[in-house]
């Protein structure tokens, strides 16, 4: 008789009774965690302390590893590990004081029986809040019931009152009445112009090059091409490496000439060569993103791409200085000009090349429309992302810190002699590299959402103001977030802090200009329709086209 060995599955222990159990999720560059690691205990126990003051007791489902100095779940082989331990039906806190790498944990979350909270603080100098709009952001793609609240504390009103709702009941229902469906359009030349546009996407279709897919854990910014092709969106997936290959045969010339087009437009370059080049900028770094820029074109150039993006963080990080610089150039109409390797032709020559950062695909799917729509009708199609990063009350406002790690395009920052280049942080970058920074001028602007719930494309659309603000706020808001980030502070029109962090699929956020309130309800309205056209169901949010 043939004797076989069946696998013992392991036995979850069994959940006491009133009790959470916590785990904390964190980055998987161990310079990061390691720098936050005292800010997420600090933020544990303020979540604890309201927990218990509700007659609950707080049990983490993981310690400190004395071996890294932290005890952030850092990798996904470390959740499974840790999930072994948990009950299923356990009450499950996911809290966050920093960014994290949400695959870290989905793994356990998609298995959970019990109700599912991520917290976080709502503060600025640590994105608590970022993570936790990735991470359930990605709950939602995968279909996994969970709840979120969000506290600068844990000790007001509104948080202690969120919370005790869900220890009551398993969920907290927030407030989203800002969020309504597209209604019928009336005929009008912008719902034409999108519904063109959408059927010429379609038809004649179009490819974006993506340097490595799935950066920094952000799996809500995947989008299978069963979803995205029938848009007429295909991907062309290319390998990081390639781009280090290609930066390898773009000349120092060629590199020198770049940076020089840039002087003379008066951007700023916040160069030391005499420092310690882990915390200073150099000509060596700013150099090899000259390079990575002229190569990031010929690629695109060489598969007939029309927006790229460019994973960056794991691997490339420890290869090449940091691809911000570079991201933003691209998004410019005005950019240096970039020839083809015999130099008979300029490439993409008075065009924005899209590039999509942390090849974030949900931002791609909207730079894309946004820069034909924005073209057709004749207005300057640059386009970012910003992370979702905090935000503030100013006279009677509560305005928005809207950040990203330096990959704005210049005309959003009033042209580059206003813009600047700092040295990005070496726990991020280790190989540094500068930013494309400033400050974003004030004007009218749409914001905008591609994510996926319910196994279907969906967009957030809304309308916005950037302010400007008195130096001194400024400032203090960059010294509360990262000073050498580019930002944005922007009140968004009939949604308020709440319903936007309960709503958000994302901790990414498209923005683009419009000329002025009545181009951009125009503009608004062909964006919607192309959307539509395009498949992807569209929900208008706050106020915003209030006359249909």
């Amino acid at each position: 008789m043939t004797t076989y060995t069946f696998p013992k599955l392991t036995v979850r222990p069994a959940a006491k009774p009133k009790t959470i159990y916590t785990v904390a999720n964190g980055d998987l560059r161990l310079t990061t965690n390691v720098k936050t690691w005292a800010k997420q205990q600090e933020v544990e126990a303020q979540f604890a302390a309201a927990a218990r003051e509700l007659g609950w007791d707080v049990q983490r489902a993981h310690g400190v590893n004395p071996a890294t100095g932290h005890g952030f779940i850092d990798s996904q082989h470390r959740g499974m590990e840790v999930f072994r331990s948990i009950p299923k039906d356990a009450p499950l806190v996911v809290v966050e004081a920093v960014w994290q790498y949400s695959h870290h944990l989905l793994h356990g979350l998609r298995d959970h029986e019990g109700p599912i909270l991520v917290v976080a603080n709502f503060a600025g100098d640590f994105p608590g809040l970022v993570g936790l709009l990735n991470l359930t952001g990605s709950m939602t793609k995968m279909g996994t019931k969970h709840s979120a609240l969000w506290s600068k504390d844990f000790t007001d009103d509104w948080a202690k009152a969120k919370l005790a709702e869900w220890l009551s009941t398993g969920e907290i229902i927030h407030d989203e009445s800002h969020v309504r469906p597209l209604p019928k359009l009336p005929d009008s030349e912008e719902k034409k112009l999108g519904e063109a546009l959408a059927a010429q996407l379609k038809n004649d279709k179009v490819i974006m090059a993506i340097f490595d897919e799935y950066c920094m854990g952000m799996y809500n910014a995947l989008i299978d091409d069963e979803l995205l092709n029938p848009t007429g969106i295909y991907k062309e997936r290319l390998s990081q490496s390639a781009l280090v290959a290609e930066m390898r045969t773009v000349t120092d010339a060629e590199a020198q000439a770049v940076k020089s087009w840039l002087d003379t437009k008066g951007f700023t370059f916040h160069i030391d060569d005499e420092g310690d080049e882990k915390e200073c900028l150099t000509t060596a770094q700013v150099l090899e993103q000259m390079k990575m820029y002229v190569a990031a074109v010929r690629l695109s150039d060489d598969f007939g791409a029309e927006l790229v993006g460019i994973q960056y963080q794991q691997g490339l990080k420890d290869m090449v200085p940091a691809s911000d610089l570079v991201e933003g150039l691209l998004n410019n109409v005005d950019r240096p000009p970039v020839t083809s390797r015999d130099g008979s032709r300029v490439l993409y020559e008075g065009k924005a090349l899209p590039h999509f950062n942390e090849v974030d695909e949900g931002v791609a799917v909207d730079l894309l429309v946004t820069n034909r729509i924005w073209t057709a009708m004749g207005m300057d199609p640059a386009s970012t992302l910003h992370d979702v990063r905090w935000g503030d009350d100013w006279e009677g406002d509560f305005v928005w810190v809207l950040e990203i790690s330096g990959s704005v395009p210049a005309s959003h920052l009033g042209g580059y002699d206003k813009a600047y280049s700092m040295r990005q942080a070496y726990y991020f970058f280790p190989l540094g590299g500068g930013t494309l920074s400033g400050v974003s001028k004030p004007g009218e602007i749409i914001w905008s959402r591609v994510f996926i719930m319910n196994g279907a494309l969906h967009v957030d659309l809304g309308r916005g103001t950037c302010i400007e603000m008195p130096a001194d706020e400024v400032q203090r808001r960059l010294d509360s977030t990262n000073p050498e980030w580019p930002i944005m502070n922007a009140i968004l029109h009939g949604v308020g802090r709440d319903q936007l962090m309960a709503r958000h699929k994302a901790n990414h956020l498209n923005v683009v200009y419009a000329d002025d309130a009545a181009t951009a309800d125009k503009a608004l309205i062909a964006k919607a329709a192309m959307f539509a056209a395009m498949g992807i169901q569209v929900h208008l949010c706050g106020d915003v086209l209030s006359n249909l």
